[in-house]
Order: C-alpha cells, then structure tokens, then sequence
C-alpha cells in the first residue's frame, strides 16, 4: 500500500508541475502579446515584445520561457492578433519585421543555452540576454534586407541598420536592465 501511495502522490505531483508549467506558459504568451500591443508605428514597430521574451526566460527558465516565445508565435501564425499593431497570421510572419519575430525564438534558444553552459547568475543572465538580443537583430535584419529587396530593389546593410537596429538599440537596452531588474524581484515568486 504505502509503495502505491507514494507512487500515486509522486504521479499527482507530476501532473501539478505540469500544469503548472503549461499554466506559466500560457501566461507568458499572453504577457508578450500585451506587450506587443505598446506599439509607436515605424518601419519595424517600437514595441515591448523583446522585454516580454527577456521576462519569460528569466522568470521561467530556459525550457519554459522558449516555450512561451513559441507558442506566443504559433498563436500569432494563426492568424490570432498578438503581434504589433493588433496583428497576426502568416502574412505578418513573412513581412518584412517577421524576421524580428522569429528572432525572438532564436533569442529565446541562445539564452536558454547560455543558461545551462553559465548558469543563471547575475551576469550571466545579463549577457544572455545581450547575446539573445543580437541573435534577434542578426536574424531579423537579414530577413528585412530578403523581403525589401524583394519587394522594393536592392538596400545596403547600413540603411537597414539605420531603420531597424540603430533606432533600437537604446530602446533594447533599457528592456534588458527593466527586465533584469523585474526577473531578479519577482523569481523567488515563480516556482523552479
């Protein structure tokens, strides 16, 4: 009896965590959908969607905060309007700021890398963080720079550095310590 209670309590557990692990996903979806919804209209938006996946990754991990950036982009692919200005579907994906949208997975993954090889320290979060930002801009302008030129004729990599990453950057930075400092108040809230 008692190896059947503990094996059912252990099983019970088990489906707890997952709930509340799938529970902490959806939220974070969520939490960068909103973010995405403060928006200043550019040429790729101004939003708050970097600061929602640097949250999710510090406050859940690596693991869970990927699959929130994932499933915050699977919902915007179809067609739900989580993106920048109340948009969705596979048109905004394929646009020419899908790639920063994309981006955000890639951030996700190489912060969630960076903490299983550095562990979640202050700099080491902090790094990841710059790193996964960087990952986001190299992903994102190169798919920029495809669909323009598609679209429009051949840009130089300066101009579109000049529209989508210049204008960013202090912007991004100001995310990341903002997210930081949130991540490092709020983790001991947020069940390991």
């Amino acid at each position: 009896m008692s190896t059947e209670t503990t094996t059912s309590e252990s099983s019970a557990r088990a489906n707890r965590s997952r709930v509340r692990d799938l529970t902490l996903v959806a939220l974070f979806a969520a939490l960068m959908a909103i973010c995405s919804w403060i928006s200043i209209p550019a040429t790729v938006p101004f939003t708050m969607q970097t600061f929602g996946v640097f949250v999710a990754v510090g406050l859940l991990g690596g693991k869970r905060g990927t699959g929130a950036v994932l499933v915050y982009i699977l919902l915007g692919a179809v067609g739900l309007p989580v993106f920048a200005g109340f948009s969705g579907g596979l048109g905004s994906l394929f646009g020419s700021a899908g790639g920063y949208i994309i981006g955000f997975l890639g951030s996700a993954l190489v912060m969630w890398g960076m903490e299983k090889l550095f562990g979640t320290g202050a700099v080491a979060q902090i790094a990841s963080m710059l790193v996964g930002l960087l990952v986001c801009y190299a992903f994102g302008t190169a798919w920029f720079m495809v669909v323009y030129t598609t679209a429009n004729g051949a840009v130089t990599l300066m101009t579109v550095l000049g529209w989508c990453v210049i204008p960013f950057i202090l912007p991004d930075l100001l995310k990341i310590a903002l997210a930081f400092l949130l991540t490092g108040r709020l983790k001991r809230y947020v069940p390991q």
